[in-house]
């Protein structure tokens, strides 16, 4: 692991130095994780990772110190809370030669106590940015260790869903659903992260969980579950319909499908992340469902769950080999079902590998 952070060190002052950033501030959470891999206890105690052009160090509490120095030799500016953390501080910045950064670069998750404190020991006049030109730029083009994390993640995902599909039937409830699928990821290793569960209309709501609502025939059902195993996440999204489907739903799986075809078609290294939305959008659009189409086509995913590239209608970034992200176009019908596909992919040269081994078919239980 010291090696590895040697390296993410080495890669984030390559790109502070192409930008003109004299100074990363990273606080405890998923950033400090990647360049680490561990970050202390995150609580209202400031602790900063402060990375300057040739030497870094860290502003810890006290109380973390002992527990902290088993993962780093990076070197340690502690501060007790009968002291406060300011004069630490400074010293920390004075030791690796950052007092004027010139561009300090903040990391966007941090609190914003922690952010003040430290552009306030920075002369005025101190440019501030965040992180996605140097170190989060480089999280989202992913590792063979990290792919291997994913792949895995994700095969225990199908699996899940594969319970789900086995378990589903008419007069049980979504959160019994939701159970089996919990217990498939324990059973497993892995932590269940969530566990939408949408059936009949609670399906037209893209971010419902699951409810003691039971399952009926007719139902077309939404499936988005995740876990978590050694650190990286999985996402994935399937149909089910229970019966006979309801009226209009083949049509509307086949346009949701076409649209995650012209995503995976259009996503290539080099293209902007915008572009893989408005393949998307577009045939839904065509379709004659736009404005039922209410949420980006897809996320970036890591160590966290959501994270950058993100593919919207907006996202000027352009997609590298490597990057990892989702494709999960939806129809949601307000008062009758909602529809929606998702896939994780790895984007490779000649275009993306999907993680999850599932197909999308138009899955049917009969009662």
């Amino acid at each position: 692991m010291i090696s590895q952070t040697k390296n993410r060190l080495a890669a984030i002052r390559v790109r502070m130095a192409r930008t003109g950033t004299g100074l990363v501030a990273i606080a405890p959470g998923s950033h400090m994780d990647w360049v680490l891999g561990f970050h202390p206890h995150p609580d209202e105690r400031p602790c900063l990772l402060l990375i300057a052009p040739e030497q870094e160090a860290f502003l810890m509490p006290a109380l973390n110190a002992e527990g902290s120095r088993a993962f780093t030799d990076i070197r340690f500016f502690n501060w007790a809370d009968e002291v406060g953390p300011a004069t630490a501080l400074r010293e920390a910045l004075a030791a690796i030669d950052a007092s004027t950064p010139g561009l300090v670069a903040l990391d966007e998750t941090m609190r914003t106590d922690f952010a003040l404190l430290l552009l306030d020991a920075l002369p005025a006049g101190t440019k501030r940015d965040f992180t996605p030109k140097t170190l989060g730029g480089l999280r989202m083009r992913k590792d063979d260790a990290e792919y291997s994390k994913l792949k895995m993640n994700a095969g225990i995902a199908d699996r899940a869903i594969q319970i789900a599909l086995s378990r589903i039937k008419p007069g049980i409830t979504e959160n019994q659903v939701a159970a089996e699928i919990r217990e498939h990821f324990a059973s497993e290793g892995a932590e269940p992260a969530f566990w939408i569960v949408g059936s009949g209309p609670n399906g037209a709501f893209p971010h419902h969980s699951a409810s003691e609502r039971v399952i009926q025939e007719g139902d077309a059902v939404v499936i988005d579950i995740g876990g978590r195993k050694e650190g990286f996440p999985s996402d994935i999204t399937r149909m089910v319909a229970i019966g006979m489907p309801p009226e209009g739903y083949e049509e509307v799986h086949a346009i949701v499908e076409k649209a995650v075809q012209a995503a995976l078609k259009t996503a290539r290294p080099g293209v902007v992340a915008k572009d893989v939305d408005f393949a998307a959008r577009k045939v839904i659009a065509d379709a004659g469902y736009g404005e039922y189409f209410v949420h980006r086509t897809g996320h970036g995913m890591g160590i966290d769950g959501h994270e950058p590239p993100y593919i919207t209608a907006t996202s000027d970034t352009v997609l590298e080999e490597g990057m990892v992200f989702s494709i999960e176009p939806g129809i949601y019908l307000p008062g009758r079902f909602g529809i929606r596909l998702e896939d994780i992919v790895i984007l490779r040269e000649d275009g993306p590998e999907i993680l999850s081994a599932l197909p999308r078919d138009l899955n049917v239980v009969r009662g």
